[in-house]
């Protein structure tokens, strides 16, 4: 297993240690890490510098190949020691094969927080998340947050957790912490919460992202109310996102579908997107088969005056037309 851990060029043995870990035992598990330690150990041959061969450049200076190997040892290294301290159920030795710096990354340091946890250190634990290099605790990637409100409750600040948790969501709009705040709430509080959350997400800067947050809610309701109100806001060239919301308020909201095609064929008009004009001549048709079932346009204009509009901005586009039926 060794030889095989060593030599894993393509990662085919990756979780080779978890797997073995219940076969090898106790005794095993320490013979794989004396034979790791002692390949750390051995010297590796440098050659002469005129027999150095370059690979690669990085800011003016040579990246030699014996380097590469070098780095290669120590990583794969670290990397089976880690694996081993998990299998053996030892933090401590976990925490050693992190450098001192990259214990203070975030996402590592939400990594050692959430050990730490499991082996009943919550105290230890929002140590290492509080030392870890932050902007500020809302912009922090989503493990690091995840592994905060989960110390927070096992320290019993429960109360805390919550507040976090809504921080954070109205931060980013991530639906894991709103779902984990209204699953802690008592009954009818979490649907005025959800009401609430609901609400700040229509106000949210990015339509794009708070558009996303409705669709994986799910929310249809809200997601063609925000393209309704928000829909100059709308970038027709995210094509995959508007496709997506198009076709889930296809059913129920004829408009808001009707405004997301509309963005499309905006964009690829005037932007002159030739590839593009066989999609947006039918999402024209679309939206015409989509007219008859919309009975109050708003301010969005209706299909005809629409049509009329691009004939007299994009008229000359014959491309586009002559795919139109």
């Amino acid at each position: 297993m060794f030889r095989a851990t060593q030599n894993d060029g393509y990662g085919q043995y990756d979780n080779l240690i978890a797997a073995m870990a219940p076969a090898l035992g106790k005794d095993g598990l320490n013979r794989l890490k004396t034979l790791f330690i002692q390949w750390s150990k051995e010297p590796t041959d440098t050659p002469a510098e005129d027999k150095r061969e370059i690979i690669g450049w990085n800011g003016g200076s040579p990246i030699y190949e014996d380097e590469i190997h070098g780095n290669h040892r120590d990583l794969t290294v670290r990397i089976a020691l880690q694996e081993v301290a998990d299998a053996q159920g030892d933090v401590d030795a976990y925490i050693a094969q992190q450098p001192e710096k990259t214990r203070k990354t975030p996402t590592i340091a939400a990594d050692i927080a959430h050990r730490l946890l499991l082996a009943g250190r919550a105290k230890e634990a929002l140590e290492t998340l509080d030392e870890a290099d932050m902007r500020s605790w809302t912009a922090m990637p989503f493990e690091w947050q995840l592994a905060r409100v989960d110390t927070l409750e096992a320290l019993g600040d429960a109360e805390e957790a919550q507040a976090y948790r809504w921080e954070c969501f109205k931060r980013s709009l991530h639906q894991e912490h709103l779902r984990a705040f209204l699953k802690r709430l008592p009954d009818f509080d979490d649907l005025e919460a959800e009401e609430k959350a609901f609400a700040h997400a229509q106000t949210f800067p990015d339509i794009h992202h708070a558009l996303g947050f409705f669709l994986n809610w799910p929310a249809p309701a809200e997601a063609a109310k925000l393209v309704v109100t928000r829909k100059t806001e709308l970038d027709g060239d995210l094509y995959e996102l508007m496709t997506r919301a198009a076709d889930a308020l296809a059913e129920k909201h004829p408009l808001a579908k009707t405004i997301l095609l509309r963005s499309m064929i905006d964009f690829t008009l005037e932007n002159s997107r030739s590839s593009r004009y066989k999609h947006a001549a039918r999402h024209l048709a679309d939206c015409a088969s989509l007219a008859p079932h919309i009975d109050d346009f708003g301010n969005a204009g209706s299909h005809d005056v629409y049509v009329a509009e691009l004939k007299r901005r994009h008229g000359k586009k014959h491309g586009f037309w002559s795919l139109v039926t």
